[in-house]
């Protein structure tokens, strides 16, 4: 269960860096405004939920020695 919480916030943690690496690309191209919006809510809604994976494994193996 652990390697799986694990490699789930790997995976969330990867795709909040390329959503934000494709809505820098399209804001220094110059690209439209609407997509760039886009694709920062879509990373926002990202990092909650890899956050929350987070907090979830913290709480679920953080207690151990």
């Amino acid at each position: 269960m652990e390697t799986l919480l694990n490699i789930t916030i790997a995976l969330a943690l990867c795709f909040v860096v390329i959503v934000l690496g494709l809505g820098l690309w399209n804001m220094l191209k110059g690209g439209p405004g609407n997509t760039s919006q886009r694709l920062m809510r879509l990373r926002v809604i990202g990092q909650a939920i890899a956050l929350a994976l987070l907090l979830a494994a913290l709480f679920l193996f953080g207690g151990r020695s």
